[in-house]
């Protein structure tokens, strides 16, 4: 286990802002990284930026390349068709685990964040991006399987990032609504619906058509995820629910 010192914990700060950059696509697949921007917009050290790009560079999130630096990733088609495949089957397995088994308390918190994410429609598409990938992730914590929940918490993020690259714009209500339900199956112990919900909610996320992302100014970007200014609200993208 990797000790948790103010090193790490800054590294890991840079992580975590980065990585949430990149899921909410305000960071486009493709972009560059530089170190010392990065290392200058959060005051730390360019070997402290190295450790974080590393990090999610073992997420698929960044490609590191010798001489030309770091960028967020960007996927091929053909990659993006693997990553649904794998996606599918581990939220496969997510949902033959909870369909049934679901007490009052774990329904009560699939409800509220289905809530927040009605909520969250007129607040900004970025906010619904961020947590309609995050039912998914709160789905898989709930079956107690710690390495399920790691591989979708890792396969999401992925999906997030193939859908700023092709994703075509897609309401939120429908992911909403979806997951409705689908909580709705998993409480009935309905097993061949929740397969189908969890298959159709996935085949209608990944069969959206190719649209261009208008880059971002990463100086901008990189301040409003640091936290050091308060720059103007981020353009706004069409929401893809993950």
């Amino acid at each position: 286990m990797t000790e948790d010192t103010p090193k790490n914990s800054r590294a890991g700060t840079i992580h975590q802002a980065l990585r949430q950059a990149i899921l909410e696509q305000a960071l486009a697949p493709g972009a560059k990284l530089p170190e010392d921007l990065i290392a200058s917009q959060f005051g730390v050290s360019r070997t402290l930026v190295r450790e974080a790009l590393g990090r999610l560079a073992g997420e698929g999130l960044v490609e590191l390349r010798h001489n030309r630096g770091a960028s967020v990733a960007s996927p091929s088609l053909a990659e993006a068709r693997d990553v649904f495949a794998i996606r599918r089957a581990m939220e496969l397995l997510a949902v033959d685990a909870l369909c049934g088994r679901l007490d009052a308390a774990q329904e009560a918190r699939l409800q509220a964040h289905v809530d927040a994410e009605a909520a969250a429609q007129p607040m900004g598409d970025a906010t619904s991006i961020r947590l309609a990938g995050e039912f998914h992730l709160l789905l898989a914590e709930l079956t107690g399987n710690a390495l399920l929940q790691r591989y979708v918490a890792e396969l999401a993020s992925r999906c997030s990032l193939i859908l700023s690259l092709y994703g075509r714009p897609h309401s939120a209500d429908c992911a909403v609504e979806e997951h409705r339900a689908l909580i709705a199956a998993l409480r009935d112990g309905d097993a061949s619906a929740c397969r189908a919900l969890m298959e159709h909610h996935l085949d209608a996320v990944m069969g959206r058509a190719l649209l261009p992302q208008r880059p971002g100014d990463m100086r901008e970007v990189l301040a409003r995820y640091a936290g050091t200014t308060s720059p103007s609200p981020p353009r706004r993208a069409k929401a893809r629910s993950a």
